[in-house]
Parts: C-alpha cells; structure tokens; sequence
C-alpha cells in the first residue's frame, strides 16, 4: 500500500472522475482530489506531467471542448501550445490524472488502478 495519498487531477462533473472517486472511496484508498475546473492547474505541474506521459497522452481529442476548439487550435504540434491550450482548457486535459509515489497515471482503467494504486 502506498505511503502518501493518491493525488487525483479531474473535473467534478466527469463521470470517468466520478468512477474513478467512486473507485478510491469504495476501497477506502487515502487520496486528495483537486478539480483543475475550479482550482486550475499549474503551468509548471502541466510540464512536469508531459515529460513524464507526453502532451499527445494530456489532451483529451474526443471531448466537446476539443470539438468546440477551432482548426487552427486543433493544428498544436508542440508542446508548449498544448500547454497553453490545457491551461486555457482546463476540459482538455484527460481524466483522471492520477500521481503517486512520483508515478503518473491517465485516465480511469480499474485493472491499471488496481495496480497502479495498491
């Protein structure tokens, strides 16, 4: 079991996050949620999480925020527009970002939770 909580990045209203709480809450697992929507999200933290998964693994395509965004927006081949356009964002980034014990984990997958989490 980990030493720390788990650290999860969403948006309250998800309901991938929803699940993913669910999950955590079900299994009694000490953790700390912060809502990027309401709270934000570090351009530094931002960063730090594309070198570690990679800007392409943060930005959520398939949501209506990215649907709603213009071709020139949707033309980011770099990871500081990514970034500017995460914090600009917020519902572009992919949920949950889940970090612990310096690891990080994209999106909501019991069997990787499982793992991951334990």
């Amino acid at each position: 079991m980990s030493t720390e909580p788990v650290h999860l990045y969403g948006i309250k209203n998800c309901d991938t996050m929803k699940k993913a709480l669910n999950w955590v809450a079900e299994r009694e697992i000490a953790h700390v949620f912060h809502d990027y929507k309401k709270e934000g999200v570090d351009r530094s933290k931002l960063v730090e999480w594309c070198k570690i998964v990679g800007w392409k693994t943060l930005v959520n395509t398939k949501g209506t925020t990215w649907k709603k965004l213009t071709p020139e927006q949707q033309a980011v081949t770099a990871q500081g527009q990514a970034v500017a356009l995460m914090m600009e964002n917020p519902s572009l980034i992919r949920r949950p970002v889940v970090e612990i014990n310096g690891q990080l984990l994209v999106g909501f997958d019991p069997t990787m939770f499982e793992s991951f989490v334990r």
